[in-house]
């Protein structure tokens, strides 16, 4: 398999489908096209004609976009075990999925991923401030139904890769988070995978003027 990633500090759509494969210890190739390079569309369309991270290549199969790829993923390698077993946790999991893939457009927009920066009394909007209590919302509903002090659903889930790069946001801007959620946050930090996430986008050298809040 080949995973086609932008950079690792700012590619939040990337991470979401790195962090699956990586966390369930899947062998893949990671190829990254540097976002905004002069030579991204050219280099991007060789292997996605919509132009856009991640895609991922299987076996002569193409498929793009985060979502798709962690079904694709949950379907083929996992057994479907991405998705909690019980069937209403498994519905609150996909509806916090869809969610944070089509919504908080407050949030990606003023609070960008950007892991290896720290900001210190960053300053919310309304907008942004109405994103982040309807995370912390979901975030309390998904540990409270599944009576997990892991992961939002039980096991490590898509939706804790779909979120991770809210826990980024988190952690980089110093949103205050309920204890519970607070601890939650950092568990995610510390996976192994997601180490690694922020050593490899540490070591980039490029630098996205309109991501650097």
């Amino acid at each position: 398999m080949k995973l086609v990633i932008g950079n690792y500090n700012y590619s939040s759509w990337s991470l979401r489908a790195w962090l699956l494969m990586q966390y369930k210890e899947l062998e893949f190739e990671t190829v990254r096209i540097a976002l905004f390079a002069p030579d991204f569309t050219d280099q991007i369309k060789q292997y996605n004609p919509a132009g856009k991270v991640p895609v991922l290549i299987d076996n002569g199969h193409t498929i793009w976009d985060s979502l798709a790829i962690c079904e694709y993923i949950n379907e083929q390698y996992l057994d479907g075990s991405c998705w909690p077993e019980d069937k209403h946790l498994r519905a609150h999991a996909r509806s916090s999925c869809a969610e944070m893939h089509s919504g908080f457009m407050q949030l990606r927009s003023e609070v960008p991923m950007n892991c290896r920066r720290i900001i210190d009394n960053f300053r919310v909007s309304g907008g942004v401030q109405t994103d982040i209590d309807r995370i912390i919302t979901l975030w309390t509903e998904a540990l409270e139904l599944s009576s997990s002090e892991q992961f939002l659903y039980g096991e490590f889930s898509i939706a804790d890769a779909f979120y991770a790069p809210v826990v980024y946001r988190f952690n980089s801007y110093g949103v205050e988070l309920p204890p519970q959620l607070e601890a939650y946050k950092q568990r995610i930090l510390n996976l192994p995978a997601c180490m690694e996430w922020l050593k490899l986008a540490k070591q980039e050298t490029e630098v996205i003027e309109e991501e650097e809040v």
